[in-house]
């Protein structure tokens, strides 16, 4: 129970180190921010651990990469935003592509143009400025959701999700 424990942090340390990486440095910048797939790595951490390392994985990724790169004005956003978007997916099946978890990407990105259009509304007290970012957004939710689906089916194929948390050291 202990090493369970331990593996599951240990699991949402690496995925918040991938999350932070895709992030805050494989981007394409912006006006208001930048476009990255670091969402595609949410989602997978969020299909993979339970949710409350999950929602570390959302809030402290997305937290340290809005940080770290001069962007701190979003990181309150970002952290409800990637954290609120991991509730959409479940953890619980055997498989990471999941009928549940492939629908879960509609919400998700849902939450990431609204959200962000909705956290600008607020910061910047204009409605119309911050719809010049929605392209962007929903760039970035695109291409996060076709790295989930292509690494998710990629670890479903050698039932990776299993190893990892079983501990096995065999992928």
């Amino acid at each position: 129970m202990k090493n369970d424990k331990i593996r599951k942090m240990c699991l949402a340390g690496v995925f918040t180190a991938v999350v932070f990486v895709f992030t805050a440095y494989l981007h394409i910048p912006s006006h208001t921010g930048y476009t990255h797939v670091g969402d595609g790595f949410i989602y997978l951490a969020a299909c993979i651990l339970p949710l409350p390392y999950a929602t570390f994985v959302g809030a402290s990724g997305a937290l340290l990469a809005d940080c770290l790169t001069g962007y701190a004005i979003w990181a309150p956003g970002s952290v409800v935003i990637k954290a609120v978007s991991v509730l959409f997916f479940s953890s619980k099946g055997e498989k990471i592509i999941s009928p549940r978890n492939l629908i879960a990407l509609i919400p998700a990105c849902a939450m990431c143009i609204g959200g962000y259009y909705i956290y600008e509304v607020i910061i910047t007290s204009n409605f119309i400025a911050p719809l010049s970012g929605i392209p962007g957004y929903i760039t970035q939710s695109v291409l996060s959701s076709i790295l989930y689906i292509s690494l998710g089916l990629a670890l479903d194929k050698i039932k990776a999700k299993q190893h990892i948390l079983s501990g096995g050291t065999q992928i």
